[in-house]
């Protein structure tokens, strides 16, 4: 019985960390709409960029992790809420009109930062192998090639 509840913990905690990611993130676009020439389309496939390195990992925990899926994705989850969450200065207006562009650039770096400990973190407490970590960084290094290339065209 506590496994199922700590179960149900987990996931509604994982839910809620996604969504507010999920919001967090695509205001975070919104505020930098003038980067992306306020193309909708642009915004919602960097959007999809930054989810489907999420929901690749978590794919991967429904196929491969038993009893250790739910706390590891429930981490991942924490993670990636902290990591939008430290987007948001961004979009505070004043903020935005002194640093320029700069800034959004900054905060995604802050954010990748951020996450690259906590995710570590996470793998660690959620007692998976460090390959897990190895394979988000993966995910990552794809995600960001990505919103580069065919995103933003800078390389």
């Amino acid at each position: 019985m506590a496994i199922r509840t700590n179960n149900t913990r987990n996931i509604a905690q994982a839910v809620v960390f996604f969504f507010l990611s999920t919001v967090f993130t695509w205001y975070f676009i919104e505020c930098g709409s003038s980067l992306y020439h306020f193309d909708k389309g642009k915004m919602l496939l960097s959007c999809s960029v930054a989810g489907a390195k999420w929901g690749i990992q978590i794919l991967a925990a429904f196929l491969f992790l038993k009893e250790k899926r739910w706390p590891f994705i429930r981490n991942i989850a924490f993670t990636c809420f902290v990591g939008s969450m430290v987007l948001l200065p961004y979009c505070v207006t004043s903020i935005r009109n002194l640093l320029g562009g700069h800034g959004f650039l900054i905060s995604l770096i802050a954010a990748v930062v951020i996450m690259l400990v906590l995710y570590y973190q996470g793998v660690r407490s959620s007692g998976v192998s460090i390959k897990w970590y190895f394979l988000w960084l993966l995910c990552l290094t794809i995600a960001i090639s990505l919103q580069l290339t065919v995103v933003f065209h800078v390389i």
